[in-house]
């Protein structure tokens, strides 16, 4: 008679934690963390997804009331140093509070980070709309990298979606598929390549007040309009493909 070890359950891999250094497993969570990620491809995207995919009103009110309290005290006083700190202040409170109630705060912390490296640029160089530097490098840098997947044809929207799909490359091999994710990377291109062109002028200019007022409007309110569109455009690829 023989005895026979019991095996262990092999480990369940929906239950399992991503490795940190797992670069594609850290691709596909920031991918589902995504705006786009809250709604599955094939989809209709409703009002309730898109409010999610900006942060929810919580996230909303964290993006905006920063960049708004800049423009208000600045306007107001002309005065450097309450318009930049104020709004750092404003950001500090927002981490505070996810803090308190147990939320995640990682957000709130980043958003803490970027405000405070554009306040102490503002403060070194004595100019207000130095503030605005940094979110000029994010959106170079953003636009380079979808620049860059449009050249070596691989749409940086593409492999999002084939991320969030499970379904990996295997949209390079559907012509209409393709062409849809080409389309909207350039659309996201064409997004942040209009944030430049709209102000860095008016850095140049001096003009802060439009600056901030621009940077405002051309913040979440753009960036949830060229989601939706992105939405629209891969759930009628998807669409067509189920049918077909």
């Amino acid at each position: 008679m023989t005895h026979e070890t019991p095996r262990e359950p092999a480990p369940d891999a929906s239950s399992a934690k991503p490795d940190p250094t797992d670069l594609r497993g850290a691709f596909s969570a920031a991918a589902r963390r995504a705006g786009i990620g809250q709604v599955p491809p094939g989809e209709a995207p409703s009002a309730r997804a898109l409010l999610k995919a900006v942060g929810g009103v919580r996230g909303l009110i964290e993006s905006i009331l920063p960049g708004l309290t800049f423009l208000v005290v600045y306007t107001i006083t002309r005065d450097l140093l309450p318009s930049v700190l104020i709004p750092l202040v404003v950001a500090v409170a927002f981490v505070v509070v996810r803090a308190v109630t147990r939320s995640p705060v990682m957000t709130a912390v980043a958003g803490v980070l970027g405000i405070a490296v554009s306040a102490a640029l503002a403060l070194l160089t004595g100019r207000a709309e130095d503030n605005f530097v940094p979110g000029f490098f994010i959106n170079a840098i953003s636009l380079t990298v979808i620049l860059i997947s449009l050249a070596v044809r691989w749409p940086l929207i593409g492999v999002i979606v084939g991320v969030l799909t499970g379904e990996g490359a295997a949209w390079r091999e559907d012509r209409a598929k393709r062409r849809v994710m080409t389309v909207a990377t350039v659309l996201w291109a064409a997004m942040f390549a209009l944030r430049l062109a709209v102000q860095v002028p008016l850095y140049f200019a001096g003009a802060t007040e439009w600056l901030a007022g621009t940077k405002l409007l051309m913040g979440v309110p753009l960036y949830a309009v060229f989601l939706w569109v992105t939405w629209l455009l891969v759930r009628a690829a998807y669409g067509r493909s189920a049918r077909s």
